[in-house]
C-alpha cells in the first residue's frame, strides 16, 4: 500500500473518530460504535479507536465486547490507562475479582504517572476500592461462617468432655464446672482474636492524610516532614498558595517526594483489613 493511500486512510479514520465522538456526546452509542468500527477497519492499529468503541459498549453494558476491545487496545498500547481500567471493570462484571483488581491497579499506577490530579485517577481509585471491599466482604463472610462452625463444634466437644468428667469425678462437681467454664471463656477469647482483622475499627492516624483525614492512596512527603495525599497537596499548592498547610513554610510541587514507607504500610494494612477500603 502506497504512502498516499495510507495517509488517506488515516485521515478518513480520524474523521470517523471525530464523528464517533460527536455521536457519543449525544448518547447515540450505536452510531458512535459504527463510526469507530469503520475507523478500525481503515486503521486497525490505532488503540484509541478500540478504547473509544469499548467505552460505547460499556455505556450499553455490553461487557464481553468491552473486554474484547480493551484486550486488543492493550496489545497495541500496554500503557493505555483507559484500556486497563475498562478491562478491569469488565472482569469484575464476571466476578473475576483477582484479575479485575489487577487491571484496575495497573490503570491506577499508569494514571498516577501521567496525571495524578486527573478525574480518571479518582474514578479508578473509587472502583478499585469498591472491588477490594467486595472481595474482602465475600472472603470475610466465608471466614466468619467457618469460624462460627468451628467454635460451635469446639463448644460441643468441651461440653461433652464436661459431662464425661462429671460422671467420673463424684465429689468434684464444682471444680469440674469451674474448669469447663474457664475453658469455654478461653475458647471465646481465641475466636474473638481470630476475628479481629475482619472487625472494622478506626484507621491509625499515621496512615491518613492530615487534610482529608482519609487513608492514604498516593502519599508524598514535604521537606518539613509532613505527609499528604499527592492530589490534595497539589490542589492546595495550585489554588491556595505555595506553602505547607501545617508549617506555612514555602513549598513547591517539585519538592514533593513519594513516601514509599507509608505507601507500603498502607498497602499492608489494607491487605489485612479489607474493610478499610469502604468509602463513605
Amino acid at each position: 500500500m502506497s504512502p498516499a493511500v495510507v495517509a488517506s486512510a488515516a485521515k478518513q479514520a480520524e474523521q470517523l473518530r471525530l464523528h464517533g465522538n460527536r455521536y457519543f456526546k449525544k448518547d447515540r452509542f450505536g452510531a458512535a460504535i459504527d463510526a469507530y468500527t469503520e475507523a478500525i477497519v481503515l486503521c486497525p492499529n490505532v488503540p484509541i479507536y478500540w478504547t473509544n468503541r469499548a467505552l460505547c459498549h460499556r455505556k450499553r453494558n455490553e461487557w464481553t465486547r468491552v473486554e474484547e476491545d480493551c484486550r486488543r487496545a492493550i496489545q497495541l498500547d500496554h500503557y493505555s490507562v483507559k484500556a486497563h481500567y475498562m478491562l478491569g471493570l469488565a472482569l469484575l462484571q464476571r466476578k473475576e475479582y483477582a484479575e479485575g483488581i489487577k487491571e484496575l491497579r495497573k490503570a491506577l499506577d499508569l494514571g498516577r504517572g501521567a496525571n495524578p490530579k486527573s478525574y480518571m485517577v479518582e474514578e479508578i481509585w473509587q472502583e478499585l476500592a469498591k472491588a477490594k471491599y467486595l472481595a474482602w466482604e465475600h472472603e470475610s463472610t466465608k471466614r466468619s461462617w467457618e469460624l462460627q462452625n468451628l467454635k460451635e463444634a469446639c463448644e460441643v466437644a468441651l461440653k461433652e468432655k464436661h459431662f464425661l468428667d462429671a460422671s467420673q469425678m463424684e465429689g468434684f462437681v464444682d471444680e469440674n464446672a469451674r474448669s469447663n467454664l474457664e475453658q469455654l471463656e478461653a475458647l471465646g477469647r481465641v475466636f474473638n482474636k481470630a476475628a479481629e482483622d475482619d472487625t472494622p475499627t478506626e484507621v491509625p492516624d499515621y496512615l491518613c492524610c492530615k487534610i482529608t483525614l482519609d487513608i492514604f492512596r498516593d502519599p508524598v512527603i514535604t521537606p518539613s516532614g509532613f505527609t499528604y495525599e499527592r492530589a490534595v497537596i497539589l490542589d492546595h499548592l495550585q489554588k491556595v498558595g505555595r506553602f505547607d498547610p501545617i508549617t506555612r513554610e514555602s513549598l513547591y510541587p517539585s519538592q514533593l517526594v513519594p513516601n514509599l514507607a507509608i505507601k507500603e504500610a498502607v498497602s499492608a494494612y489494607l491487605e489485612k483489613h479489607g474493610w478499610a477500603y469502604k468509602m463513605d
